[in-house]
């Protein structure tokens, strides 16, 4: 189920949402029909799905159980350990196996495995909580608080990565206090900031690029249509995701839960590091605090520093996707960050335009890598935006021009959603009109379209 559809903006959701405020008093019953609403949304995708995730999640409770009886360090890393296997074996056993065969020279044939949905971040959810308990956090939580922490549907799928200390002590507030209408008002304006990003922004570029992409896996590109696939494509991924984070976290809040910021103007770094502790915070602080803080973080000379952190996002561009070019696209912005290391230990400070010019570049010229199907469509596009394949422009729509023009105008000089709805908004009769009647239009336009799932599904 798409938060971006009608079945569930008009069916879904309100009838959760009233169930909840009418069991609200209960905090077991609110808890109950929230796990099982999540069972539910995830559930709608495919059935099969739905044993793996409360077999993981009862596993996970259980080693959090015997270890909070017995103390014993190699019970939670045994736990980390097996969670890493399942996401081993159903998204890189194929590709490990495939890149195996491949250096041997050797035929073989794909398991094809399916990807169960959200399976990245429902495991490193869970991961993060079992090296909190081996570093010495002592939250055993009961069945109800682990479950709800594990699938609460606005953050299953796609995030934000959220950590046990973050939303479990929420749990127990009544939401029916004196902040539930506010709580209620500026979430649903908060998704539907969401909702408008990703129907009215994301899925109106991705017609004109997706083809471009498609086109470049056989047939070289103009240099205006590999700018423009390349610049739209930087639009489309942040549009589709944040649009997505904005619609988890005002969902979050209408049911009085706060989740944390995920995006935060991230086209408006002007350095590498910059657009990193702005763009998919929650990933940034895990892949920081679990790995490369324990690679040793900055503790050991500048040497030590820089292949630390490239060795992390390495380990990070493999969690996007199992493909090489997923690894590549980490490892260049692990060299990016650690050259901006170096940089920042001279002492020496860019022009703020400068900089920013030098980090969009680099960040426009990478997403090409990790959108492209291969290294070759890559180096097609790549050599494109350079000219020597001649200068071929595409035909822009008037609908894409408006969203790629608009989109790029508020990614970089508007407020963020958060903010927009958090503190710029003020409460009125007209204003709810106002958010109906645009809700109602994107509902119309959500109908008239195919479903487009939100990008970060695949990985």
């Amino acid at each position: 189920m798409l938060f971006n559809s009608q079945v569930f903006i008009a069916g879904f959701l309100p009838a959760v949402l009233a169930l909840y405020y009418a069991l609200a008093a209960n905090r077991a019953a609110r808890q109950t029909l929230l796990v099982l609403a999540s069972l539910g949304f995830y559930g709608w995708w495919d059935w099969r799905f739905v044993p793996l995730l409360m077999a993981l999640t009862l596993a996970n409770w259980g080693i959090a159980l015997w270890f909070g009886r017995t103390r014993q360090a190699w019970i939670p890393a045994t736990g980390v350990g097996l969670n890493l296997a399942i996401l081993a074996l159903f998204k890189y056993a194929d590709f490990l196996r495939g890149t195996a065969f491949g250096r041997a020279g050797s035929p073989w044939d794909p398991w094809s495995l399916i990807l169960p949905l959200g399976i990245s971040f429902f495991v490193f959810q869970k991961i993060s909580y079992l090296i909190d308990l081996r570093r010495g956090d002592r939250h055993i939580y009961g069945f109800l608080d682990f479950c709800l922490f594990v699938s609460f549907f606005p953050q299953l799928i796609a995030g934000p990565l959220v950590r046990h200390n973050e939303i479990v002590h929420q749990f127990q507030a009544d939401p029916r206090g004196a902040a539930m209408w506010e709580n209620v008002g500026r979430g649903f304006f908060l998704f539907i900031l969401g909702v408008a990003k990703k129907v009215v922004v994301a899925d109106t570029i991705a017609p004109l690029i997706d083809p471009l992409f498609a086109k470049a896996t056989g047939t070289p590109l103009g240099l205006g249509e590999a700018w423009a696939a390349a610049l739209g494509y930087t639009l489309q991924i942040y549009f589709d995701f944040s649009g997505y984070s904005d619609m988890a976290t005002g969902l979050a809040r209408m049911f009085g839960l706060r989740l944390p910021v995920n995006f935060d103007a991230p086209y408006r770094a002007t350095s590498i590091r910059e657009f990193w502790r702005r763009w998919h915070m929650t990933l940034s602080r895990f892949l920081r605090d679990y790995l490369y803080i324990p690679l040793g973080g900055n503790r050991n000379g500048q040497a030590r520093q820089a292949i630390n952190v490239v060795v992390t996002m390495l380990l990070g561009g493999l969690w996007h996707g199992a493909a090489w070019t997923f690894v590549v696209w980490g490892g260049l912005h692990g060299v990016a960050l650690a050259i901006d290391g170096i940089w920042s230990k001279t002492g020496l400070r860019l022009p703020r335009a400068l900089g920013w010019t030098i980090t969009m570049l680099f960040v426009v010229v990478a997403w090409v890598l990790f959108r492209a199907a291969d290294f070759s469509a890559a180096a097609s596009i790549l050599a494109s935006m350079t000219g020597i394949n001649g200068l071929a422009t595409p035909r822009v729509p008037n609908e894409p021009l408006a969203a790629l023009i608009g989109g790029a105008l508020a990614a970089t000089l508007g407020p963020t959603s958060l903010r927009y709805a958090e503190t710029l908004l003020r409460p009125s009769p007209w204003l709810a009109v106002s958010a109906g009647v645009v809700l109602s239009w994107l509902l119309l336009l959500i109908g008239g379209r195919l479903p487009n799932v939100f990008i970060y599904f695949q990985f």
